[in-house]
Parts: C-alpha cells; structure tokens; sequence
C-alpha cells in the first residue's frame, strides 16, 4: 500500500511537469528547501540561483502563456525539458517522502515519459487549433499547482488525475491522429 502511494505521488508530480516546467520546481523547492541540496543537477548551484532562476522562468510560465508568442515558446522550452522535469520531480518526490521504492530510476523513467506524453499531445492541440484558449492555460496553471501539492498531501487524489490525465492523453491523440489522416492530402 505504501509503495502504492509512493507510485501516485510521484506521477502526480511528474503529470504536472507536464502542463508546466518551473512552477512545480519551485512549489516543491519552497516547500522542501532541503531537497535542491539532495538533487544531483541542482545540488551544484547556489540555491538563491535556483530560486531567482525558477521565479523568473514561472512567472514567464503564467504570464507569458496568455499571447500566441508566449505560448510558442513555452510549447517549445516544455516540450524539451519536460522529461527531465518529469523524472526528476518523481524521483524528488519518492525521496521527500522517504519511502522505500526500489529501484528509483524506473520511476523517474515512467514520470519522464508521462510528463512528455501530456506535453505532446498539448503541443499537437496547440498547432491544430493554432492557438490554445485563455480558459485551457489558466485551468491548466491551476491543475499544475493542485497536482504539486496533492503529491505531498493527498496522493490519491493525485495520482487519480494524473491517470484520468493519461488517458485524456490517449484518448485525445488518438482523435488527434485520426484528424490528421482523414485530412486530405495536399499533392
């Protein structure tokens, strides 16, 4: 059951980093100031670095969304990092939580991968529709920030809407790609 727990608690985490790169980041760096010390990347840079840098990139996250070029770039910047954000906030998560999960790597590898399937599939819904709604980013801000802090408070929960998001996820690519073949070709 623990294991269990340790399991949605950091997919919870890691379908986060999929919607958004810095503001899980931070949230869990401000939650748990110890941990930047204990992450092997981050270990090796001053921590007022880390949280100048990780402000500065959230706040491009939640302000810079609301345009078509903001969009463009985050779509761009998440679409490269969000693996790793993934992984590395599963892997954080398990070790906050002190459970004994072995061996570590492999979670850090399903939350890598469910971090970059969610932002794949939002990055084809961005260039279908062109551009993604108002309502969608701001929801979507809202989720990453929920996401975060049910990891650590309510895994369950957590876990739950990060599998409800997987199979949205599924769903929505399937539809995404049967689009994209009954869409006629151009000669």
């Amino acid at each position: 059951m623990v294991t269990l727990l340790a399991v949605l608690a950091a997919l919870s985490a890691s379908a986060a980093a999929g919607m958004r790169i810095g503001v899980p980041l931070l949230i869990i760096g401000l939650l748990y100031r110890e941990v930047w010390q204990n992450l092997p990347i981050i270990s090796q840079i001053h921590p007022q670095v880390i949280l100048a840098i990780l402000i500065s990139w959230s706040l491009f996250e939640l302000f810079g969304s609301k345009n078509v070029l903001g969009q463009r770039i985050n779509q761009l910047i998440q679409l490269i990092f969000s693996p790793l954000v993934g992984s590395l906030l599963a892997v954080t998560v398990i070790e906050i939580t002190e459970i004994d999960f072995s061996p570590v790597w492999i979670m850090g590898l399903v939350g890598g991968i469910l971090a970059f399937a969610i932002k794949l599939v939002q990055v084809g819904w961005f260039f279908r529709l062109r551009r993604l709604p108002i309502w969608f980013i701001c929801a979507e801000d809202i989720l990453c920030i929920i996401l975060v802090l049910f990891a650590f408070n309510a895994p369950q929960n957590g876990g739950l809407i990060a599998l409800i998001l997987l199979w949205l996820v599924i769903r929505s690519s399937t539809a995404w790609r049967r689009w994209y073949l009954d869409k006629p070709q151009k000669p």
